[in-house]
């Protein structure tokens, strides 16, 4: 279905458009401007234009079809306004350049799509955290009699440039940092399949928690931990892939920085009295990468390991303790490395120091990988 069943000069009716289920993330774009005139004032405001398109008419004059224009609209996580007219020039524009950027080979249209989705999944989190969060604390009427309507279009005003340069500058940062690891990658498979540690870091007892703490005391618990862990794996050098609330997915290139993030991570919340106790569990392996996210067998091994390690512990797979053992992180053996250490000292030299200890722990069935062996990772004394 294109955009040619339409006159040019909008006499006919466009054909009925199929109806989807709605995102959770959906923006609901679908109010006329006499709903609420603040609203409509402050979305020209953060939009920069008014309403002039009904979806129809943006795809005709971005020059796609519908049903591609569709698509796009549909995986940026907005929901489907009919012929509502709620468009912009900005969503002609975006639909256009999508569009160009197809045309021209430099993506394929499921590429396109991807782009769309990832982009809009991204920034909907972000939207929703800065207005639920954000913007609520800073819109607190300043002075009795004043609305929070009255002091919102002001500061939104204030803020939008600044917000909008400093997300630019955030994702050129994290854009180059990203094109740096496929630069460095060996081959072009290791740009999808690559060789990663995964660890998963997991709260005890959140479920009992969600019982007893009231919503706003929940809320902090959870905010807490995600900056925390945030924090914590970025400074070491990890990227945070995902937080699910009690649980935390990390990732890094190398074992021996994803070994010194979960140890970092129990150190620092343990001696949070508010916080539960923590659990850890990594493996590393080939892992497959789309959209921000990772998957496959490596992924799974670590989310049982961190099921099954005890409390304020770390439980590693045995390719990251082989990992850590050839890259001189820690010993093959606690033995030799005493009798090492011994000898050396009689023969006044300095013995080779290791960052980490290494136990292993009783093989076990774990259902769908088979017999794993998990080694109780720890800090070596200095």
């Amino acid at each position: 279905m294109t955009v040619d069943d339409e006159n040019s000069d909008g006499g006919a009716e466009p054909p009925e458009q199929p109806t989807y289920p709605t995102p959770h993330h959906a923006v609901d774009h679908t109010a006329e401007p006499s709903d609420d005139p603040l609203a409509i004032r402050l979305e020209q405001l953060i939009l920069g234009a008014d309403r002039r398109y009904t979806p129809f008419q943006a795809a005709r004059t971005a020059g796609v079809s519908m049903e591609l224009a569709s698509r796009f609209w549909r995986a940026m996580g907005f929901a489907d306004i009919g012929q509502a007219k709620a468009l912009t020039e900005a969503d002609v524009l975006a639909l256009r350049r999508l569009a160009g950027l197809v045309e021209a080979g430099l993506l394929s249209e499921p590429m396109a799509v991807q782009v769309a989705r990832s982009t809009g999944q991204t920034t909907a989190r972000l939207a929703e955290w800065q207005i639920d969060s954000f913007l609520e604390d800073l819109t607190e009427p300043p002075e009795p009699g004043m609305t929070r309507t009255e002091v919102t279009y002001p500061l939104v005003e204030l803020l939008l440039p600044e917000l909008e340069e400093f997300l630019i500058y955030v994702w050129r940062r994290q854009l180059a940092a990203a094109t740096g690891r496929v630069v460095q990658a060996q081959d072009d498979e290791e740009m999808v399949d690559r060789r990663l540690a995964v660890g998963f870091a997991d709260l005890v007892g959140f479920t009992r928690l969600t019982r007893r703490l009231e919503e706003a005391e929940l809320g902090e618990l959870v905010e807490a931990f995600e900056t925390t862990c945030a924090d914590l794996v970025a400074a070491h050098g990890g990227r945070l892939i995902k937080t699910l609330g009690d649980e935390v997915l990390y990732a890094a290139d190398d074992a021996g920085i994803a070994a010194e993030i979960a140890l970092r991570l129990i150190e620092t919340l343990s001696h949070d009295e508010t916080m539960p106790a923590l659990r850890v569990g990594i493996a590393f392996g080939t892992v497959t990468t789309r959209m921000g996210d990772v998957f496959g067998t490596t992924v799974n091994l670590a989310s049982r390991l961190t099921s099954i390690a005890p409390k304020d512990a770390v439980l590693v797979d045995s390719a990251l303790a082989e990992e850590l053992t050839r890259t001189g992180e820690a010993p093959v053996s606690e033995a030799e490395a005493a009798e090492e250490a011994a000898r050396a000292a009689k023969e006044g030299r300095k013995a080779a120091s290791y960052r980490f200890a290494l136990q292993p722990m009783w093989q076990r069935p774990v259902r769908g990988l088979g017999m794993i062996e998990p080694w109780l990772l720890s800090r070596r004394p200095t």
